[in-house]
């Protein structure tokens, strides 16, 4: 279990195993660390990245740029996805300005089901 001052990762909206219609919106909290905006390293920043069917990055390694994984580098702490339907396991893993990954801890997975309009 986490203590209150350690860096912390939560998905906020949707909740874990909510059926929802596409698009929808996916609201991120880091929690002890501060969201700015992606190329700069600063100590105790980052930016939130949405993993579409994958698991948490290991820390350190950097996030893939690809359609299952999603940037969110203006520092955004929410985003509208549109998936089409079906179930998926959503990851959401903070990483800092260069889009190394904080591991484990700064990740936080969901299933949801997507259902046609």
């Amino acid at each position: 279990m986490a203590h209150a001052d350690e860096p912390t990762l939560s998905i906020l909206e949707p909740k874990s195993g909510q059926t929802v219609t596409s698009p929808f919106r996916v609201r991120l909290a880091a929690h002890s660390m501060t969201t700015r905006p992606a190329g700069k390293l600063v100590e105790g920043t980052g930016h939130h990245h949405i993993l579409i069917n994958h698991s948490p990055i290991g820390k350190g390694e950097t996030i893939p740029h690809d359609d299952t994984h999603l940037h969110l580098d203006q520092g955004q702490t929410e985003t509208m996805l549109t998936l089409p339907p079906g179930k998926y396991k959503l990851t959401a893993q903070f990483a800092d300005g260069e889009d190394h990954s904080y591991g484990h801890m700064m990740a936080h997975g969901i299933n949801i089901t997507v259902k046609a309009p």
